[in-house]
């Protein structure tokens, strides 16, 4: 029996990750600009290290302002803060953090991870239950694989499994081909703060890339029946 043409996938999301922060009013001031830019699925709120009552006080500076407009606060690491602090879950960097984090986030919050340097690490990474797999995140020594690795990872992926992908786009044309690799979200950080045009231009430009992208993929086929 011949396959059948399903729908058009939905088109991948923005994940907005910030800078590592200690005073939260600066993003405070430049948040609302930058959701209103673009469709913003979740926030990752990168922290400077302190203490657990400073970080909650920066949190909550900024929880508000991001679940107001219907976009996820996930923080970077800290799970242990994230109920505390009104947060909706917290993304983990390799399966060891992830498992441990587990305890403090389930049944309730999100729980995303990144560092699988395998195939069979975002296996288990899955079976696990991470209600995403990040791929292209930078390991400990800021080293990452090559852009047409990391598409290809996405690819693999996308053919195979339903549980959500992230690619971590380190510049515009990444997340171009990210998003054409059949990545479900984007993970945007420095290079959109770093634009010279400005945050909300350079995530609006993002933005467009994707959807540039998306509408050049073929349509998903479904698997023969019967």
């Amino acid at each position: 029996m011949a396959s059948k043409t399903v729908p058009t996938r939905p088109i991948p999301r923005l994940y907005l990750a910030t800078l590592a922060i200690d005073d939260p009013q600066p993003l405070a001031k430049v948040l609302p600009s930058l959701l209103e830019a673009a469709d913003v699925a979740a926030v990752l709120l990168r922290l400077k290290p302190s203490d657990p009552r400073t970080l909650i006080s920066r949190i909550k500076a900024l929880a508000p302002i991001i679940q107001d407009k219907g976009t996820a606060l996930l923080l970077d690491g800290n799970a242990d803060l994230v109920a505390r602090a009104g947060a909706d879950g917290a993304h983990l960097s390799g399966l060891a953090a992830f498992e441990e984090a587990l305890p403090a986030l389930r049944p309730d919050r999100i729980a995303g991870v990144g560092r699988l340097a395998t195939r069979h690490d975002s296996m288990t990474a899955g079976e696990l239950g991470a209600d995403y797999v990040l791929f292209g995140e930078p390991d400990e020594k800021g080293q990452r694989p090559s852009a047409a690795a990391i598409a290809d990872r996405l690819q693999w992926w996308d053919e195979l499994f339903e549980l959500p992908s992230v690619g971590f786009a380190a510049t515009l044309e990444e997340a171009d081909s990210f998003a054409g690799a059949g990545a479900d979200f984007i993970l945007a950080g420095d290079f959109i703060w770093s634009a010279g045009e400005g945050p909300a231009a350079s995530l609006r430009a993002t933005e467009a890339a994707i959807r540039k992208a998306h509408a050049a993929m073929p349509a998903r086929a479904e698997a023969p029946q019967g």
